[in-house]
């Protein structure tokens, strides 16, 4: 899938060397407890800090990070390495280390920069990338039966589902793959993400938009003033959530699939109000187990109710076609698990509404520099190894933020490819 260098990266000078140790340096060093299994004859931060190298240095593969390894001792000492690692132990390390390993340092260096005054989390936004998986699959090259059929498990990868992505050449178009899905929470000013979570690509990430902002309300304490998101998360739990629970604005654009709402008037008792003036009947309360969520049934009084069909001459004083085509006339069906009013009130063509939307781009941006760090075609396979390397690449473009701060570079945070060379 991906043409092999025809010439090897330039060769790290000492001095280039010396300006990964200062970068090294700022990274949190953590209390590891003893593990059950096999030992690993190096430090898990060696590995952490081999792996940061190889993001910084635009290698692909762990096959390359070991060829440069070999060739420049001087890398292996500022990784911290007492000798020459095999591809065997990169591996381990990947697969076997817990993702909570790498959320807690990253924990650490979004902490150090909110105390930097870097990240406020005043305006956050969502959103997600899809990473492929390295399948014979995503290969068109290659000829395989049932290639987009989402029962099928890949045996290059277990875990990687079906999923799609809209690209642009120059038409709008969408493709499908397999692979997982990394969603990031950021702060949208300073454009460095404080949550991050890879999953198979068939999760949703509007199913995950609660615990994700959760979780940063509870670490980060942040004071939200608005949080962005695209159509995906349009959706009147989450928007009542960040209402209610965040205490924020929600600048989540419309979801077209969700329609333009009903055509209804509610009166002072709770009931809908059909285009006649007729206050509708109830029909009971029930369970929609598909969509999870509750809804309140309202029908047609002059269907349901022979009493008030009397009264009414028996017959809709609209004349409404649903009065004949429909069993119970026309229908309403109420959410009563969230509040309804609450995305009906936003005002999408507002220049305020406009104005903090733009700020959404901010992950795009976040994700296109991860290019540089080959997040999106990981050369692992399974979620476990797939999640990890998404994690150190998010801990890169944070420990480079950091480092910026640090060294009275604030105007350099996002400058994942050229920092180093004007540190």
């Amino acid at each position: 899938m991906f043409q092999q260098f025809l010439f090897k990266p330039a060769i790290p000078s000492k001095e280039h060397l010396k300006k990964f140790q200062l970068l090294f340096s700022n990274l949190p060093m953590l209390e590891i407890t003893r593990q059950r299994g096999r030992k690993l004859s190096h430090s898990k931060f060696s590995f952490l800090l081999a792996c940061i190298y190889k993001n910084l240095r635009g290698l692909r593969n762990f096959s390359d990070l070991l060829s440069e390894i070999k060739d420049y001792p001087d890398v292996t000492k500022i990784c911290g390495f007492n000798c020459l690692p095999n591809h065997e132990r990169f591996s381990s390390f990947i697969q076997d280390t817990p993702n909570d390993f790498f959320k807690s340092i990253r924990e650490i260096i979004i902490n150090e920069l909110i105390a930097l005054g870097e990240i406020t989390g005043q305006y956050l936004s969502t959103d997600n990338c899809p990473v492929f998986a390295n399948v014979k699959e995503n290969n068109f090259k290659t000829n395989v039966k049932d290639r987009f059929d989402k029962t099928k498990i890949s045996h290059g990868d277990p875990d990687a589902t079906l999923g799609a992505y809209v690209v642009y050449r120059p038409q709008k178009k969408v493709d499908f793959f397999r692979g997982y899905r990394n969603h990031i929470i950021n702060d949208a000013i300073s454009e460095l993400p404080v949550a991050e979570k890879t999953y198979p690509n068939n999760v949703s990430g509007s199913t995950l938009f609660v615990p994700q902002f959760k979780y940063v309300k509870d670490t980060f304490q942040f004071d939200i003033c608005a949080v962005m998101g695209d159509a995906e998360f349009d959706s009147y739990k989450n928007i009542e959530f960040v209402v209610k629970e965040l205490e924020a604005e929600p600048i989540i654009a419309k979801n077209p699939r969700a329609g333009e709402g009903h055509k209804y008037k509610i009166s002072k008792t709770g009931e809908p109000v059909c285009i006649a003036g007729i206050h509708m009947l109830s029909h009971g309360k029930y369970f929609e187990k598909q969509k999870n969520r509750w809804r309140h049934k309202f029908v047609c009084r002059v269907k349901c109710s022979k009493k008030f069909a009397r009264q009414v001459g028996g017959w809709c004083p609209s004349n409404h076609p649903n009065f004949v085509n429909n069993r119970y006339g026309c229908c309403v069906n109420l959410r009563i698990d969230v509040d309804e009013s609450i995305r009906n009130s936003i005002n999408y063509g507002s220049e305020t509404f406009k104005k903090l939307y733009r700020l959404r781009t901010s992950s795009e941006r976040i994700f296109s520099r991860f290019l540089s760090c080959f997040m999106q075609h990981p050369t692992v396979s399974g979620l476990q190894a797939v999640s990890n390397l998404c994690s150190i690449a998010h801990i890169t473009v944070l420990l480079i933020a950091l480092t910026a701060v640090k060294t009275g570079h604030k105007d350099k945070i996002r400058f994942i490819k050229n920092f180093l060379k004007i540190l």
